[in-house]
């Protein structure tokens, strides 16, 4: 059996997930770097495996997250190994997927605890406070915890109580002219993002392609699907299909596209969209053809205005059951 494979209790195999592991250790002093570690592996929501040994599903921004970890805790003095792997024997994956929703499940039940308190007529910062740490919290929540939508709820009615007007309206962003930064060598998530960005969102959008790593924001820039973005994956969300929540994007056939993009790139088979096995092997050929991110963004832009007339039209988009 290979590291890939498991062997289920029916005797079937199965495909195991594929984890990153932070196997860590930190020096005694100073004593706050302690204290701080264990903070940023709760903020980007790791889970124990064993003593020094933590957890995230294996993802573009979790490996992220991580090595901004390593590099800090080798910087102190201490040691930080990163690496990737599947379990095979002992804790299945199953009982870590369960550890995740059970941290985040308590996230969001203090939240909407804390939304339950505000009484009538909350302030908008409080408010604010409550969204944001929700954002934080869903942008963590890797395996779809029950208690969001608790808690979504929760913060919607302290809302409703404090508001003249209805609450959905109060958190749409308006965008005229910004700078868009996202990372170099886009792929799917970041054409079909930056397709919806111009086309829906930002008529006068302008974009700016920069290193993964490094990069600071100047003022009045905008990030997409990069690492501390402004709009990025959150929860079990990729970026298109934030920018959709973020902006109150109803449309059904953009929801069809972000289920689409969804599939490509997360590789999880959410939806089942039939369309990604098409656009999957169409992006990565682009992206072979055309290696200056502009003529890449250009022609795939077209991809997805195309495919969004052709969902409209109410072509057929699901399999028959």
């Amino acid at each position: 059996m290979n590291a890939s494979t498991v062997t289920s209790a029916q005797g079937g195999r199965v495909k195991a997930r594929e984890w990153l592991a932070l196997i860590h250790q930190i020096p005694p002093k100073p004593d706050y770097f302690r204290v701080k570690v264990r903070r940023r592996l709760q903020r980007i929501g790791a889970v124990p495996l064993k003593n020094s040994v933590y957890l995230l599903p294996r993802r573009a921004e979790t490996r992220e997250d991580f090595e901004w970890l390593a590099r800090e805790i080798q910087a102190e003095g201490g040691d930080a190994t990163l690496c990737r792997l599947s379990l095979l024997t002992g804790t299945t994956d199953e009982e870590i997927e369960a550890m995740f929703r059970a941290e985040r499940d308590a996230d969001y039940a203090s939240v909407a605890q804390d939304a339950r308190a505000l009484g009538e007529s909350p302030s908008e910062e409080a408010l604010t406070r409550l969204r944001t740490r929700m954002e934080e919290t869903e942008r963590i929540d890797y395996f779809r915890a029950s208690g969001r939508d608790a808690a979504e709820q929760a913060i919607a009615a302290a809302a409703r109580s404090g508001a003249d007007e209805p609450a959905s309206d109060v958190s749409v962003p308006r965008v005229r002219g910004a700078t868009w930064v996202t990372r170099t060598g886009i792929k799917v998530d970041r054409i079909a993002s930056a397709w919806l960005i111009r086309r829906f969102i930002d008529a006068d959008a302008r974009f700016k392609f920069v290193p993964a790593k490094g990069y600071r924001p100047e003022a009045g820039e905008l990030r997409f699907d990069m690492f501390q973005g402004e709009f990025t994956h959150e929860a079990d969300r990729c970026t298109f299909e934030t920018l959709l929540a973020r902006f109150g994007l109803t449309d059904s056939a953009l929801r069809a596209i972000g289920e689409i993009v969804h599939d490509v790139d997360c590789k999880d088979g959410k939806f089942g969209r039939p369309e990604a096995a098409g656009i999957a092997p169409l992006i990565a050929g682009l992206a072979l053809a055309y290696p200056d991110d502009g003529d890449r963004l250009e022609r795939g832009a077209a991809v997805f205005e195309g495919l969004y007339a052709y969902i409209s039209a109410g072509a057929p988009t699901r399999p028959a059951h």
